[in-house]
């Protein structure tokens, strides 16, 4: 059965706007190769770090919930590990309330998306 996940990753600032979302589409169809499913994406941009990571104070935020088999984690993570243009991520398992809470989150900015593009 497939269960609902979130991950964050951070990757290092000396990318470029190409290179970031290159980045961001090779995770995104790793999960779809290995049977699981997107559920939503999106980019945050590049944010100061709350302290610094390798001498880095900056990074590129990405984030991605999925659903996927809770077999899939340990080798999706290990794709993080490998990768040298990742310096932090994070998955957490989504439960009912996590869920209910994306998705609220998510129609509130649809809905200021569709105000903004309105005026």
């Amino acid at each position: 059965m497939l269960k609902q996940y979130e991950t964050v990753f951070i990757a290092t600032p000396i990318l470029s706007e190409s290179q970031m979302k290159e980045a961001a589409a090779k995770y995104s169809s790793f999960i779809t190769d290995n049977g699981g499913e997107i559920v939503y994406e999106e980019d945050w941009g590049l944010k100061k770090l709350a302290y610094p990571i390798d001498k880095k104070t900056t990074g590129f935020y990405h984030l991605i919930e999925f659903k996927a088999e809770p077999e899939f984690i340990a080798t999706f993570e290990t794709q993080f590990k490998r990768d040298e243009r990742i310096i932090r991520f994070q998955t957490v398992a989504m439960d009912k309330h996590a869920i209910a809470y994306a998705e609220r989150r998510r129609s509130k900015k649809a809905e200021a998306q569709t105000e903004t593009k309105e005026d």
